[in-house]
């Protein structure tokens, strides 16, 4: 799993993902659908050396992803994201105005 921390600030949700030793361009995916922003990352290592004693390789590969609910109020059409010493930053507007959600309690009923 990717390990994250979202914020909000000014009008502004971010979400900084670890993430080091991978190429962004290459390995990793970002998407938006139904207001859930989801990060999907391939990690690619591989390292040979000749020795003296002969050839040692070794590999490490694996992938990650994660799935996260969008605030209400998410532009979700204007979202970036950069990459920076091992840090991928999303950030997504959020318009205050539609950001009211509301929060309701649901009683069970028994049958």
């Amino acid at each position: 799993m990717i390990r994250v921390e979202e914020t909000d600030e000014a009008g502004m949700h971010v979400v900084r993902a670890e993430m080091p030793g991978i190429d962004p361009a290459r390995d990793v995916e970002i998407t938006v659908a139904e207001g859930v922003l989801s990060v999907r990352a391939e990690r690619r290592d591989e390292k040979a050396e000749k020795t003296d004693h002969g050839y040692r390789s070794e590999f490490r590969y694996g992938s990650f992803s994660r799935s996260l609910p969008l605030p209400a109020g998410a532009k979700d059409d204007q979202v970036a994201a950069t990459y920076k010493d091992g840090i991928l930053e999303i950030r997504v507007p959020v318009d205050d105005r539609q950001a009211t959600a509301t929060t309701r309690r649901i009683e069970v009923q028994r049958g």
